[in-house]
């Protein structure tokens, strides 16, 4: 098969790939990240100036729906997350084989896990002092790191046939409790925003202030489920870590197993709804699906064909995503690009000078990353 010039696909035995960061995961992960650092903006722009229905339709699905369905915007959450979970037996994982006991490992992935909480109610809130009734706890960053966290625990006490078990119970229990109860004064199995039984046990419960007032789409209850966003990665992690299984046949069991949960997430909705806001068992599946047939994709075409190159661009942004992520609170990237792009929107003229300028501030972000990438600088948490 083809290979870029000095390119070295990591998969082609068992112990480099053991042993081996994968190329892929970095590169998807960039992929992930690039929607939120500013590649969304770029084809809002290019369909606010088009018009065009073509355009129009791809917007659409880089904007999350008001309630139950799905968009392609809604999976950009739950794709970090079972990414995450991949890289746990490369990492946790390659500890316990040099002899770290479980017992340190914990200590380590609850502390990740509290520091990326902590990290959400700044990023909410900034730095300034607040009454509680103002603050929202509930984040992006610190549901991941509670599902990380639990994720990571089981994975440090359990096998993968447990942590399979645990994967479905999850779901099975999420569904039957939110299928069987409701908020006072609403039937069972109510899933509106106002009855759903999850956001009435985060207003209960969650101090402060809930993103949309009755609900928090980063709610406490609604991160269970999420764990097992986590474990699938984590089980796939183990997949492409330690099985002795050809790598081709990984990528043919991913592919099958993803459209296999995006069927079965289809059934499950006629019944428990596809829902990101719930983060619904059906939506686990859908969304769960789609990650394993995008990282049988980047794996088979980065780490097992060897085409590398090409994804380069991505690799940079995955490196540092959560840098990225949390850059807007230090840096004004909206002024930054102006200052040294204005000349360019002005020279082009209105109106696609939207789309240009949304180009440049992707630009912009990326050569941070870049500098970052050349100093071996990256944010881990």
């Amino acid at each position: 098969m083809p290979v870029d010039s000095g390119a070295t696909p990591v998969a082609s035995n068992r112990d480099n790939e053991k042993k081996a960061r994968l190329y892929s995961l970095d590169a998807l992960r960039g992929f992930d990240m690039f929607w939120i650092m500013g590649g969304g903006s770029i084809f809002h722009a290019i369909s606010k100036v088009s018009g065009s229905p073509f355009w129009e339709a791809i917007d659409t699905q880089l904007e999350h729906p008001a309630w139950n369905g799905f968009h392609f915007y809604d999976l950009i959450f739950p794709l970090f997350l079972f990414m995450a979970g991949v890289s746990t037996p490369y990492s946790v994982g390659r500890e316990l084989e040099k002899g770290k006991s479980r017992n340190q490992l914990l200590l380590r992935v609850i502390k990740r896990g509290l520091l990326l909480v902590l990290l959400g109610i700044i990023y909410n809130n900034g730095l300034q002092l607040q009454p509680v009734s103002q603050i929202r706890f509930c984040s992006v960053l610190g549901r991941i790191g509670l599902a990380y966290m639990f994720a990571n625990i089981i994975y440090l006490y359990t096998k993968g046939r447990a942590q399979m078990i645990w994967f479905a119970g999850i779901l099975v229990v999420y569904w039957l409790l939110l299928k069987f109860t409701a908020a006072p004064g609403f039937a069972p199995g109510d899933l509106t925003m106002e009855g759903n039984f999850a956001s009435y046990i985060d207003r209960c419960i969650v101090p402060g202030k809930l993103y949309l007032g009755i609900h928090d789409p980063e709610g406490f209850t609604s991160t269970f489920p999420a764990i097992s966003t986590a474990l699938l990665g984590i089980i796939t992690g183990n997949l492409l870590r330690n099985s002795p299984m050809l790598p081709v046949r990984k990528v043919g069991l991913m592919a099958i197993i993803g459209v296999m949960f995006i069927i079965l997430a289809q059934l499950w909705n006629f019944d428990f709804p596809i829902n990101k806001n719930l983060w619904t068992s059906s939506f686990v599946l859908q969304v769960g699906g789609i990650s394993l047939l995008l990282l049988a994709l980047f794996y088979y075409v980065i780490d097992i064909a060897g085409y590398q190159k090409w994804a380069f661009f991505f690799r940079v942004i995955g490196m540092n995503s959560i840098l990225i992520y949390i850059s807007g609170h230090f840096i004004d990237w909206h002024y930054t690009n102006d200052s040294i792009f204005k000349w360019l929107g002005q020279l082009i003229g209105d109106p696609i000078n939207a789309i240009a300028l949304s180009i440049t501030l992707v630009f912009v972000k990326w050569l941070f990353l870049y500098f970052m990438y050349k100093k071996k600088a990256f944010l881990k948490v």
